[in-house]
């Protein structure tokens, strides 16, 4: 078993992408911790720590150039390449391709694929509460940490509507907004806690603790 730290250093992932699955998985475990109906915490866990390791397939180098300080686009461009050489050019193939490599079953990749902004109505309907919650945890962290729900999603609604290559059927996006924003009443109408006590202050404990687990 590894340090979930060393796995991310394995993958040579960017810094901005760690500090996310690390603060999905935060909200997640936060959330697991307030329910009063039962949920797998260590699966929610597991999955939110290894969500997005094909996510630099999809990333725009350019978009955040902070991001790719220190080494520079260059370094990370280069990165980018040799990693869709490996894995593919579907980020979520390939983040199922590597969860795969590192040891997770079906119920894991059940969960996993309950994961994504575009996944929200299957995720709804469907019956598991660690689904609901990976996926609901994922859209409250934003590129720079914990947002309001409305806030990401407008966010996520402008972003996919505006890729040519990802563009979803007028009025699919507010669509997937409404299945998310119901998502978030199911998970809080069982919670000992509401949305807005989710913060990055909040969560700063729980990444503490999750930076030692090992998988």
């Amino acid at each position: 078993m590894k340090k979930i730290t060393d796995i991310y250093k394995k993958y040579n992932l960017m810094q901005n992408l760690v500090e996310h699955q690390l603060r999905v998985t935060a909200v997640a475990e936060m959330i697991c911790e307030t329910l009063d109906v039962p949920v797998d915490k260590d699966l929610v866990v597991r999955v939110c720590l290894l969500h997005d390791m094909g996510n630099i397939i999809k990333s725009d180098l350019n978009y955040f150039p902070e991001f790719v300080k220190p080494e520079g686009l260059e370094y990370w461009q280069k990165v980018k390449d040799e990693f869709i050489e490996k894995h593919g050019n579907e980020e979520h193939f390939a983040t199922e391709k590597i969860c795969k490599e590192l040891g997770f079953g079906e119920k894991e990749m059940r969960v996993l694929n309950a994961v994504g902004f575009t996944r929200a109505e299957n995720t709804l309907n469907s019956d598991s509460t660690e689904g609901k919650v990976c996926c609901y945890a994922d859209q409250r962290v934003g590129p720079f940490g914990v947002l309001p729900l409305k806030d990401r999603l407008d966010d996520l609604n402008k972003r996919y509507q505006n890729r040519a290559n990802k563009k979803l059927p007028i009025g699919r996006g507010e669509e997937l907004v409404k299945c998310l924003e119901d998502i978030e009443k199911e998970i809080f109408s069982k919670s000992s806690i509401a949305p807005e006590s989710i913060t990055d202050e909040s969560i700063k404990k729980y990444i503490v603790d999750l930076k030692e687990i090992e998988m």
